[in-house]
């Protein structure tokens, strides 16, 4: 198996937002800690902040590549030969295959503050799991790094 022509990789950090939202968080902490002294309010600042910053930036760092033939998308690792067809979905076809449109069956690799998402078949008889639904920022990328890999592979 050779390794993709067009290798890929994303990785699905929080946004800006929750970055600012860690500090208030961290400033909240600060404001309980007040009533015990400075040394516990710069504490609670620290601390909170710290707690808060590593909660975001674990939720954001779920990685999607596609390297030596394979999907890995967050704990999963795909062989691109088990995959069919990706079909690049907009922020209103994302939202309808996340809600009404989903599968209980499916594997979600689903992150919130990205609008939009690759839904990917699997063609696998063995595999009960009927598509992949990947958030991504760059769907039309991942599913041409797909689609070249799958070349790769057939190749």
């Amino acid at each position: 198996m050779q390794p993709s022509a067009t290798p890929y990789e994303e990785r699905l950090t929080a946004p800006l937002s929750w970055w600012l939202i860690s500090f208030l968080v961290g400033l909240s902490m600060a404001l309980i800690m007040l009533p015990f002294g400075t040394l516990a309010l710069l504490g609670g600042l620290v601390g909170g902040t710290a707690v808060a910053a590593v909660a975001a930036s674990s939720y954001g760092a779920i990685r999607i590549r596609v390297v030596n033939g394979s999907l890995i998308a967050g704990e999963a690792k795909i062989p691109v030969t088990a995959l069919g067809e990706a079909e690049v979905l907009d922020r209103e076809e994302a939202r309808a295959w996340r809600t009404h449109k989903a599968d209980t069956r499916a594997f979600l690799l689903l992150r919130a503050y990205i609008p939009t998402a690759l839904r990917v078949e699997v063609v696998d008889p063995a595999d009960p799991t009927p598509y992949l639904y990947l958030s991504t920022r760059e769907p039309e990328r991942l599913a041409e790094a797909l689609r070249a890999a799958k070349a790769a592979c057939a190749a």
